[in-house]
């Protein structure tokens, strides 16, 4: 790839966090139990679910696949941030930044299909619910989960390819604190308007396509919801979807803001960028289980605080 595209770059700087020195250490370690406590709580929920016969239900499977997205994109890319912040590590080589390239944007990619996959299972289940068990079933679910992983696949190395194929002679340092597309974009000795204008029109083409439908099936579930007579009824089913439509919020908001202005350069891109890179992985396990009420009862379950009643 370098040859090919007339790079003379061999390693990028990672310019990280802008942070007063001596906030460092504190830095790390704020980071550092975040990035535990969502590894955690998320293998904590795949762990529950696959234990849990009385979970094994499209919503919580869909879930399992959610919990090691976040896992993963963390993983992506908290580790390389706490090196910088402890051992001032901020050198990442060019192979080593289009990988990360390419794994933050299939990961985040294929959570984005996954919140929409999700969105249409609650959509079945309380709009159709005498059909849901025939229409969702168990080989139903695995195409639709793999059909995600495959779409984020194509995106991410259609992103990746026609970002790493300009030319990049210098300088390298990534005002970023990890290889993303609009600071890889302001390194590249050639003219990115076309870049800048195909990350806007595909990226913001696939959110806000995805968002429109996950609203649309809100709609739907919003109006068959009320009109259910029984309270409880009405409350668990508020409860669940509430849980799903304010992570998917929490998600789509700060993506907006950053992939809709590829040009930008403002300080707050990068506060905006923690956030869903590092907060929203570490937030979806605590939305989900204090808002389902299964799962708080598998939980308990699962640590041997209820009896477990036979199958």
């Amino acid at each position: 790839m370098q040859s090919g595209n007339q790079t003379s770059v061999s390693h990028f700087i990672l310019v990280g966090l802008h942070h007063p020195s001596q906030l460092g250490s504190s830095l790390f370690l704020a980071f550092l139990v975040i990035y535990v406590l969502t590894v955690s709580g998320n293998g904590l929920i795949i762990l529950t679910v696959l234990v849990d016969t009385r979970l094994h239900r499209p919503m919580y499977w869909f879930l399992c696949h959610l919990s090691f997205l976040d896992m993963t994109i963390s993983s992506a890319i908290v580790p390389k941030m706490l090196a910088g912040f402890l051992l001032d590590s901020r050198i990442i080589s060019f192979e080593g930044c289009v990988i990360q390239l390419f794994s933050f944007h299939f990961l985040g990619c294929t959570e984005c299909f996954l919140y929409t996959l999700m969105a249409y299972d609650r959509f079945l289940a309380i709009c159709k619910p005498l059909h849901y068990a025939t229409i969702m079933t168990r080989s139903v679910c695995n195409y639709l989960a793999l059909g995600t992983w495959l779409g984020g696949t194509i995106h991410s190395l259609f992103q990746t390819s026609f970002i790493f194929r300009l030319p990049f002679c210098g300088p390298n340092r990534v005002d970023y604190f990890f290889c993303d597309i609009p600071a890889i974009l302001r390194l590249a000795c050639a003219d990115t308007t076309i870049n800048e204008l195909v990350t806007f029109v595909d990226i913001g083409f696939l959110a806000l396509t995805c968002f429109m439908l996950i609203l649309t099936s809100y709609g739907y579930i919003v109006a068959a919801i009320l009109r259910i007579q029984s309270v409880d009824g009405r409350r668990n089913a508020f409860s669940t979807c509430a849980a799903h439509l304010t992570v998917v919020i929490v998600y789509y908001v700060p993506c907006t803001f950053i992939y809709l202005r590829p040009g930008s350069q403002e300080p707050l891109d990068g506060v905006v960028a923690v956030f869903y890179t590092v907060i929203t992985p570490l937030l979806n396990p605590i939305i989900y289980t204090l808002r389902n009420k299964e799962m708080k009862v598998a939980l308990r379950r699962l640590g041997g605080l209820n009896e477990v009643q036979p199958h």
